[in-house]
């Protein structure tokens, strides 16, 4: 194995991997997450109509994408679209609701701190650190240049 020179192991490689489907995965990709954007818009307008103020029907759109997220991951409908659609399934919120309530129902056995919490953070930790440094990298920048 170690005289495998990088063409013969690139068409070992060739031949065990399936065929890719390029096109296919990225109109469904495409259409799926636009779906998914396209609901959040929806969400929105539909909020606004029942007169929600403006500064409070982004953030509901945003929950109500998060909870339908995690809804579909429980009942398993979540993993059986992201088969199919792949990386449109992947749109911001909805793609880390799922990362989120997928780690807390594989763990919950092993019980509410240990399995649950500790594997949610798993997921969540590194997402609200960097959120929290580029938070107070922008908000001293914005200081720093009086830009506020």
């Amino acid at each position: 194995m170690d005289n495998l020179t990088d063409l013969a192991y690139g068409r070992m490689v060739k031949s065990a991997s399936p065929p890719s489907r390029g096109v296919k995965n990225f109109l469904v990709s495409f259409l799926v997450g636009g779906s998914i954007c396209a609901l959040g818009q929806g969400l929105i307008r539909l909020y606004l109509r029942l007169g929600l103020a403006e500064e409070a029907a982004f953030p509901a759109a945003s929950i109500t994408l998060v909870f339908l997220a995690a809804l579909a991951t429980g009942l398993n409908i979540f993993d059986r679209l992201a088969k199919h659609a792949g990386g449109g399934t992947l749109v911001p919120i909805t793609g880390f609701s799922n990362a989120m309530t997928a780690a807390a129902l594989e763990f919950k056995s092993e019980g509410y701190v240990l399995g649950l919490g500790a594997k949610l953070f798993t997921i969540a930790g590194p997402v609200i650190v960097y959120g929290v440094a580029a938070g107070v990298i922008y908000g001293l920048i914005l200081y720093l240049f009086k830009l506020y």
